[in-house]
């Protein structure tokens, strides 16, 4: 039996998911990797913004195991999310503009431990990480990558990993059937909106759970055509 296509991502009480313009954000992710614009303004308050968006996550238990950042670190309902989402999914499904800001931040024994699907404009062989996370390139359209991602996935799940925009493609094409949204308690005021320009007229919402805690508020969401 095929499982469920989902997201899951983290987002501003105003409704962003990525503070900033895209050029910043792409400055901020080659310091990750190459320190040397910490004197770039512009930079460092995108750095403290997304900080500030995930700030939930970094101290759970399973975020530090699955980084490699050691043992140790809090447990409760935010680490068991964090986990169940990692567990359930068989393969993930991304844009090339997040895998380009991945492989520049992202350690060497990539986070996903899974087939990776990217959606992209130019071929590329596969490329293959420690720890099971190999990326695989498509360039012929968004379904074609999510028949992949199922096929590799099995029974499991498949989740669209990201950026906003390639979240949202999935939504209007009607290829979400669940999402997961932590409202973070913070404020952007610019940046990536996850619905800017979803079309409405296709998308139901059925609302599944909402789980509060004290750094967020976890709420799921299953899809339903109009």
């Amino acid at each position: 039996m095929a499982g469920k296509v989902f997201f899951s991502v983290s987002m501003s009480l105003d409704g962003f998911v990525a503070p900033g313009s895209n050029a910043t954000a792409a400055r901020a992710m080659a310091e990750f990797s190459a320190p040397g614009t910490r004197d770039d303004q512009e930079v460092r308050r995108w750095m403290a913004q997304w900080m500030d968006l995930h700030q939930w996550i970094f101290p759970l238990r399973f975020f530090r195991e699955n980084l490699g950042f050691g043992e140790g670190g809090e447990e409760g309902r935010d680490n068991d999310i964090a986990r169940e989402t990692f567990e359930r999914t068989g393969a993930s499904v991304m844009g090339r503009r997040m895998f380009d800001l991945g492989e520049r931040s992202w350690p060497k024994e990539a986070p996903f431990h899974t087939p990776v699907f990217v959606v992209t404009h130019t071929g590329r062989d596969p490329w293959q990480r420690p720890g099971g996370t190999t990326f695989h390139f498509v360039n012929d359209g968004i379904e074609a990558a999510l028949d992949q991602a199922r096929e590799a996935a099995g029974d499991r799940d498949v989740r669209i990993a990201g950026g906003g925009a390639t979240i949202l493609q999935y939504v209007n094409a009607g290829l979400i059937d669940e999402f997961s949204i932590t409202l973070s308690p913070v404020l952007f005021g610019s940046g990536t909106r996850l619905f800017e320009g979803v079309d409405p007229d296709r998308v139901a919402l059925e609302p599944l759970r909402a789980e509060p805690s004290p750094r967020a508020t976890h709420l799921t969401y299953a899809v339903r055509k109009r």
